[in-house]
């Protein structure tokens, strides 16, 4: 039986499911939640678009994740993900959200990036003023979004295409742009991460930040494509196209990535403290004071220790329910990663020498953060009820739809 025929019934969203609400019940949560940070924003302008930033790379990192699925699973030819890979088609393809999205960050970058308030007597600014500018920096970041709109609308135009018809060429083109497609995936996330989390602290430096963003990216790239998979399944789709040995494989991928983070972050901590130089150290000695010792402290067990035992186990992975759970824990620890790296920076430019910020814990944080999030998922969700939820037009579908894991 062909895939087209067995899956009549199971790629497209029923009209009575939560699923058809959810763009519009998201999109106003997301509208209030902004609402709320608004008022905050009124009363303290940098403190604000700290926390802008924060719940914009977190939602952003998120999207970047499920690029770097799809491209991986084109670039290796890979049969099994081919009836898990549209959801993060779907998720990759918001990156015109995100350039929205970012327009606050680009109008009022003076008020969070110190390097552009430069102090002519401080040398190592002056040094990375070459890099460290104004113009250059918007440059880049344009350049950033050109790549991320290209690859997302282009690899999801010619997927959700494959749709009408069993079109081979389509999936030889796709495998041939990937190669091509990581490569600037690779360079852009991690200039991005340079130039929008590391310059925060303009005189700290570290070679291998970008790969430990980028692990943080895909972790949570794949909780989300898990999470939505698992509430799409629950709303009585894709019920037999996407069976617990999915489940398994990306259970595996996450397991293998909480530990690629672990040995990325462990490893620039060891270099840092061995080495001991100034410039790199005083990463950690912002984060080992004013209580965010706390955080770095727990931070090794909240995204190694419990992710590692927790799915260590098979049966976890193959349980929805366990699985869901852990999604969503890597998805919250995820973002309190990155608030860790990014608040503790808040008012460092204007402190006396040596003194430490103390950016506090603010609701509006928080708020805003399920605000973008919200907006995220409901484009998300928009694109979900209106294509097809698994790329029938795949030649490799057939191979997805009977895989196991040996």
């Amino acid at each position: 039986m062909q895939p087209n025929v067995r899956l009549k019934e199971d790629i497209k969203v029923p009209p009575q499911s939560f699923w058809q609400r959810l763009p519009l019940f998201a999109f106003l949560i997301g509208v209030v939640c902004c609402m709320y940070w608004v008022l905050e924003f009124r009363t303290n302008v940098e403190r604000s678009m700290y926390g802008y930033l924060f719940a914009y790379v977190s939602v952003l990192s998120i999207a970047l994740g499920a690029m770097i699925f799809v491209l991986i699973q084109h670039i290796t030819r890979a049969g099994w993900s081919v009836a898990v890979r549209r959801v993060a088609e779907f998720a990759m393809a918001t990156v015109p959200l995100f350039i929205v999205l970012f327009l606050p960050i680009a109008f009022l970058a003076h008020d969070i990036f110190s390097w552009m308030h430069i102090d002519h007597h401080d040398a190592i600014l002056q040094g990375k003023v070459a890099y460290l500018n104004e113009s250059f920096f918007m440059a880049r970041a344009a350049f950033y979004f050109v790549v991320w709109l290209v690859i997302g609308l282009w690899f999801f135009k010619v997927s959700v295409g494959q749709d009408q018809g069993n079109r081979q060429e389509d999936s030889r083109k796709l495998m041939a742009m990937s190669a091509p497609a990581v490569i600037l995936f690779a360079l852009t996330v991690t200039f991005a991460s340079i130039d929008w989390i590391m310059s925060l602290q303009p005189h700290w430096y570290s070679t291998i930040f970008g790969v430990y963003f980028f692990a943080g990216c895909f972790l949570a790239g794949l909780a989300f494509i898990t999470m939505v998979l698992i509430g799409l399944q629950c709303a009585g789709v894709l019920t037999k196209a996407v069976t617990a040995e999915h489940y398994q494989d990306l259970g595996k991928l996450m397991f293998g990535f909480t530990v690629f983070w672990a040995y990325i972050a462990f490893s620039q901590f060891m270099l840092y403290w061995y080495a001991n130089i100034p410039e790199e150290t005083e990463f950690y000695l912002h984060r080992l004071d004013h209580g965010w010792q706390y955080v770095s402290y727990a931070l090794p067990v909240t995204n190694f220790f419990i992710p590692f035992f927790f799915l260590m186990s098979r049966h976890v992975k193959r349980n929805k329910a366990a699985l869901f759970a852990f999604c969503l824990w890597t998805l919250l620890v995820h973002f309190l990663d990155l608030f860790w790296i990014i608040m503790p920076n808040y008012g460092a430019h204007n402190l006396p020498s040596g003194a430490l910020p103390h950016a506090g814990i603010y609701l509006s944080d928080f708020v805003l953060l399920i605000g973008m999030f919200s907006f995220f998922l409901a484009y998300v969700s928009f694109l979900i009820v209106r294509k097809n939820i698994v790329p029938l037009g795949d030649p490799r579908l057939s191979e997805s739809l009977v895989f196991e894991n040996s």
